[in-house]
């Protein structure tokens, strides 16, 4: 008989399956949020944070940073329940808002950080959207690996 753990319940295990599922859900937000920030001509905007103006260079930007944000919700919740996800997925959305819309976008192309203005408020709107869409995936995934 083995004493072995069963690799699902081995916590390293635990961490990296969470932040696959996490990271492919926040890929599924990310196509939500992209698709509003096309319609409102971000991409560029986006593609600036390394150097570039073209827009296929600033979706990459954005679904990586939408994978690697994604991976971070799903290794932080532990929930599997559909309100539960899309209730954290919406205060996820509102943080990275004022982290990233607030702080880090602006500062790192050299703009005013903090600053409150119809831009910001679609910002909100799409990391609301993110943390939402997110959510869902996550339970959707969670659910199906848990009858598998």
């Amino acid at each position: 008989m083995s004493t072995a753990a069963h690799p699902a319940h081995h916590p390293v295990q635990l961490v990296v399956s969470r932040a696959l599922y996490g990271a492919v859900a926040g890929i599924g937000g990310g196509i939500v949020f992209g698709i509003l920030m096309a319609v409102l001509g971000m991409l560029p905007m986006v593609a600036m944070l390394v150097g570039s103006s073209n827009i296929g260079v600033g979706i990459v930007v954005h679904l990586a940073i939408s994978a690697i944000l994604g991976a971070g919700f799903g290794v932080v919740t532990p929930f599997t329940q559909l309100g539960a996800l899309v209730g954290a997925g919406l205060g996820y959305g509102a943080v990275w808002w004022v982290i990233g819309g607030l702080l880090l976008m602006p500062a790192g192309l050299g703009m005013p950080v903090f600053q409150v203005g119809a831009g910001a408020m679609w910002s909100l709107l799409g990391h609301l959207l993110y943390g939402a869409v997110t959510g869902v995936g996550l339970t959707a995934l969670r659910h199906r690996a848990s009858h598998s």
